[in-house]
């Protein structure tokens, strides 16, 4: 997206009442051939000084940006920690897949090293992991032990997605056989004994069958938006909050900023973000009573 173009959707999205302005993006975009010379088009030389400035007027506009750029290291996440309230990466695995050949930046050790070096930075972190692309019921596990030993060292992780796989027509495994809401259910119930109490178990609403999920031990639906698609999965349309009221059934449904509160108490932000954040939490307190009630899960 051009900058314009950038800029548009978070005003819309302001005047919509959002609150979290999701900053996702392949990795390394600099380095596919001919992005170069858009980026310097609109006055960039690399891809995340242009993220890191369009955080900025995310932020000027009131909303807290969380960031998904694939593997990082730890200046850049350092820098991008100043304007963003929580960062993301998929584990998606610790196995070695198929499906993962060809791309350096999803072997299992270096996903794990951006994770410890997130806890190391003190920052809310968003990771989980994709069912259905080759791994084994035990790599599942394992995956999950993994997540759940980082976050004993650092006590970072905000929340665990377990994915379930889509595939994609027009792509090498468009004909991949993906799990059904049994297999989901039973990896979700491993991971609501596996992961400590205090890390969100989450679906994705628009991607699996969150309605009969919930009862399995999700108690996190992600975010959904009004403005946008969902860019990841254009396919699969966000779920709106009626939606979501009537898929959590007896359940209250309850709003939550990208940083959990936890970490605001903490201090796990950069001092820049404070006022937007001390704003925000009043105003989820507000629509929360007026608009849910008293919860149980967050979306």
């Amino acid at each position: 997206m051009s900058p314009d173009a950038v800029r548009d959707i978070l005003q819309h999205s302001a005047s919509m009442g959002c609150t979290e302005a999701l900053f996702t993006f392949g990795e390394r975009p600099d380095e596919v051939p001919g992005f170069a010379r858009y980026l310097s088009d609109i006055g960039y030389t690399d891809f995340l000084e242009y993220c890191y400035d369009m955080c900025k007027e995310a932020l000027a506009m009131g909303m807290l940006p969380h960031m998904n750029a694939g593997i990082i290291n730890g200046e850049e996440m350092k820098r991008m920690r100043e304007v963003n309230a929580s960062m993301g990466l998929m584990l998606e695995t610790t196995a070695t897949v198929p499906a993962h050949r060809g791309s350096p930046g999803k072997v299992p050790e270096v996903r794990i090293g951006m994770m410890e070096e997130a806890g190391k930075q003190k920052i809310p972190f968003t990771t989980g992991i994709l069912i259905g692309i080759g791994e084994t019921p035990a790599d599942r596990i394992e995956s999950l032990e993994v997540i759940r030993d980082i976050h004993k060292r650092y006590g970072h992780i905000q929340e665990v997605i377990i994915q379930n796989f889509c595939p994609k027509e027009g792509t090498p495994m468009e004909a991949a056989t993906y799990p059904g809401v049994e297999e989901m259910c039973s990896i979700i119930r491993n991971a609501r004994e596996i992961l400590p109490e205090d890390v969100m178990v989450q679906v994705p609403p628009n991607l699996a069958d969150a309605t009969y999920l919930i009862s399995c031990g999700v108690d996190d639906l992600g975010g959904v938006s009004p403005v946008t698609i969902d860019y990841v999965n254009p396919e699969h349309p966000w779920p709106q909050i009626d939606d979501l009221k009537a898929v959590v059934g007896n359940n209250i449904l309850k709003e939550r900023l990208c940083i959990y509160q936890r970490f605001v108490d903490k201090g796990w932000y950069d001092d820049r973000l404070n006022e937007i954040i001390q704003r925000l939490i009043k105003i989820i307190e507000i629509r929360n009573t007026t608009e849910f009630g008293d919860n149980d899960l967050d979306g």
